[in-house]
């Protein structure tokens, strides 16, 4: 079995996506339909913005959405894929590669999640930070005894956890975690506290979304991060999806479940086609991996 896996936030870079306008019909007339449904020339950004441009949230999102759609699009038929996953944002673009959401309909939702988890950010100041060398009871322990908003948000792989929470109590979670003998503890350069409580009004908002878009029967089965499980249930990857913004990205779980229901390959689609390939090495360095 092979199975596609798509990218979230922080896989962006200066230039996403201009080789493929400039190269591809196809490529170019998605591009230019996703400046009309978005209101804006995310092409612009994409291609000549600079990173901190692209760092903002309403344009990373559709942004990266864009990127691995279009990286499917064009590049996808090179392996033949038996399920799919998609890291955060990614698990959209795992939808749009399954059939399960349009093109359109993926995009605006992707639009409002970005727009409402913007928000979020901005009404509350809040961070995350990557903590490694670090066993994920430890670090779970740690942070349910800072007397802050600070809770496990991405477990990526082994070794490395991401926490979310209040500029305070991930300040703290750091010391105590560097205390206990993480290797490194490092505050990323995020707009905020994703997957954590502070984004419940972006999970209000985008459950209004999904509840009226089109979810038709997957195409292939998709892994969703709150279970790290394999879903068909149209209505079941609602649930799930609307979930996944005040909930941890249950990823080193997710490759885990996927190895042991018979994948042998591994393809990040999108991105800088190093992140998710290099979380898979640290599961099982035996399993074949590629990007395109």
């Amino acid at each position: 079995m092979i199975a596609y896996v798509f990218p979230g936030q922080a896989s962006q870079f200066v230039g996403m996506g201009k080789d493929f306008y400039e190269n591809s019909s196809l490529a170019k007339n998605i591009f230019d339909r996703a400046n009309e449904i978005l209101g804006f020339k995310i092409t612009e950004v994409m291609f000549e913005g600079t990173l901190e441009d692209l760092k903002q949230t309403r344009v990373t999102q559709p942004a990266v959405f864009l990127h691995s759609y279009i990286s499917f699009v064009v590049n996808g038929k090179k392996y033949s894929p038996d399920v799919v996953a998609g890291h955060s944002l990614g698990e959209f673009t795992a939808l749009a590669a399954n059939e399960t959401l349009a093109f359109e309909e993926c995009l605006n939702l992707v639009q409002v999640r970005a727009n409402a988890m913007q928000k979020a950010c901005e009404a509350h100041p809040s961070t995350m930070a990557a903590i490694l060398g670090l066993e994920d009871n430890v670090v779970k322990e740690i942070c349910e005894n800072i007397d802050e908003i600070v809770i496990p948000a991405n477990y990526n792989c082994p070794g490395q956890l991401v926490i979310s929470g209040s500029l305070k109590g991930i300040e703290k979670a750091i010391e105590k975690l560097k205390e206990n003998g993480a290797r490194r503890a490092i505050t990323l350069q995020v707009g905020g506290a994703f997957h954590s409580p502070f984004m419940e009004p972006a999970r209000e908002e985008l459950a209004k979304a999904i509840s009226t878009a089109d979810f038709a029967t997957p195409k292939l089965p998709i892994y969703q991060n709150v279970t790290g499980k394999s879903e068909m249930d149209p209505e079941k990857i609602k649930d799930n999806l609307i979930k996944q913004l005040t909930s941890p990205v249950l990823w080193t779980q997710t490759m885990q479940n996927m190895i042991e229901d018979g994948v042998k390959q591994f393809i990040e689609v999108g991105g800088n086609g190093k992140t998710l390939v290099n979380f898979v090495r640290r599961v099982d360095r035996s399993i074949p991996t590629d990007a395109i």
